[in-house]
């Protein structure tokens, strides 16, 4: 009896915590695949030379981009346009649920506003799936 092999997908969002509204807020499925091997390097002590992967060939162009609402419009935070997202994301994990992906772990991170003169801030979430 062989073990069947398990194929992983990450679907990630992007959300924008710009004051004003200002910024951009995506959830993001690539529909390329890449083989993490083709751009890997084995470092040792005696053979420490520069992984020369070319960063052109490891950009994926060939994704599903699918607009979400900032959190944040020229008033403040905007909770409509996070229950918004909610429904969208909802919606893809359902569909991802559907088609026989398995939600097997989420993780997100926060690069935040730092103050006046930082105009960044984004609210990355991945949602990892198996089948």
């Amino acid at each position: 009896m062989g073990v069947e092999a398990q194929e992983y997908k990450i679907i990630t969002t992007v959300e924008s915590i710009v004051p004003s509204g200002l910024g951009r807020s995506r959830i993001i499925d690539a529909n390329a695949d890449r083989d993490y091997k083709e751009f890997s390097s084995i470092q040792t002590e005696d053979d420490n030379s520069r992984n020369k992967a070319d960063r052109s060939d490891i950009r994926v162009k060939d994704f599903e981009e699918t607009k979400l609402l900032n959190f944040y419009n020229i008033a403040g935070i905007r909770f409509q346009n996070i229950a918004a997202n909610d429904a969208l994301i909802s919606s893809k994990l359902t569909a991802m649920a559907a088609e026989g992906w398995e939600l097997v772990f989420v993780t997100s991170g926060v690069e935040a506003d730092a103050g006046e003169k930082d105009g960044q801030g984004i609210f990355v979430t991945r949602f990892v799936f198996k089948k």
